[in-house]
């Protein structure tokens, strides 16, 4: 990944605000699941249940963003 600019950073820390505090629900019941699994437990079942979970966390941090980009437009397409 290429080093961003002053402003690319100011969004991405942004961005990562906004994000945590969408996804802290998610995570928290990702936590929840893995607690209540043994260490044999998490292999097999667990495993494509996190994987699921995962995810649907990284394809709401795109609906997020693409969000907020389609706010942030200016002009019409």
């Amino acid at each position: 990944m290429s080093a961003l600019t002053p402003d690319q950073e100011v969004e991405a820390q942004v961005l990562a605000d906004t994000l945590t505090r969408a996804v802290a629900d998610d995570f928290l019941t990702l936590a929840r699941l893995l607690v209540s699994k043994s260490t044999p437990q998490i292999f097999g079942q667990t495993e494509f249940d996190v994987r699921d979970r995962v995810h649907r966390l990284g394809a709401k941090a795109l609906e997020l963003y693409l969000a907020e980009k389609k706010t942030a437009t200016k002009a019409p397409a």
